[in-house]
């Protein structure tokens, strides 16, 4: 299948100043995510990354390595609308797939890119497309800045979540998994809970629409934007992975992490 990767990536950053330039093996971190996500085998189609920048050092340090990006206003409110400007100005056609990886994920797996994008083709009521994995311990269950996904029986997310779904009602204040499944309890193993990732796949024509929809109670209150398209009765597939993609980075630590990791 055909589609773009856009990556929005943006100076300002409270804890990880300048983050896209950070140098990881003396490569900027955005350009490592262009190249990276551009590196999948098996594909029939390779996909067009663009990074869309708030500044002209981003696309001077794009270009300089190959990648190709493009100036975006610097008073977007969100990524997504960000991105509704790069759409504007590449011209995408409304059916165009666009996948958006942030620019601060070098460690993410192509093929999960891959995965989400063919979500929409899968999923023509899909108006947008992400990925789950299942949660791995009881304090990511229980954690707020986990945010948790429940399903429906298509693959269609019924709700976002910061607070713990879904939620026994005989079994408050622990994970699912400490009940008693080998006591042969289908339903618990079904219901075992799918922490979010924030990777997503939109058709263009919804981008273009999504910065003129109202905010909705529920994204104000869950501090989740993806709550703003379901408000408004807009459907989003879920692709389910089989493993952890591993942590994004916004500290200096985490910066430090992925740095020994490229041996840097």
């Amino acid at each position: 299948m055909q589609f773009t990767i856009l990556i929005p990536a943006r100076l300002a950053s409270t804890r990880l100043p300048n983050k896209p330039l950070a140098e990881i093996g003396g490569v900027p971190m955005v350009v490592r995510v262009a190249q990276r996500v551009a590196a999948s085998p098996g594909r029939l189609h390779a996909p067009r990354v663009i990074v869309a920048a708030d500044s002209a050092l981003i696309v001077r340090a794009c270009e300089a390595h190959g990648v190709e990006a493009l100036l975006t206003r610097t008073d977007h409110e969100s990524g997504s609308d960000r991105l509704a400007q790069a759409c504007a100005l590449l011209g995408l056609a409304d059916d165009a797939v666009v996948v958006n990886v942030q620019g601060d994920e070098p460690l993410i797996d192509p093929l999960l890119v891959d995965a989400v994008a063919s979500l929409l083709l899968q999923h023509p009521l899909a108006s947008m497309g992400t990925a789950a994995h299942a949660v791995e311990t009881l304090e990511d269950y229980l954690n707020p800045n986990v945010v948790k996904v429940a399903l429906d029986a298509q693959g269609y997310a019924l709700y976002f979540s910061r607070s713990p779904i879904p939620a026994g009602r005989d079994f408050q204040g622990q994970a699912w998994w400490h009940a008693d499944i080998a006591g042969g309890n289908a339903l618990l193993r079904e219901a075992a809970p799918l922490r979010h990732i924030g990777i997503y796949a939109y058709r263009a024509g919804f981008l273009r629409l999504f910065p003129t929809l109202a905010r909705a109670p529920l994204e104000v209150a869950e501090a989740l934007e993806q709550l703003r398209a379901m408000w408004h009765g807009h459907r989003i597939a879920v692709h389910v992975s089989d493993r952890n993609p591993g942590p994004g980075v916004d500290t200096p630590q985490d910066l430090e992490r992925v740095r020994k990791l490229f041996g840097a």
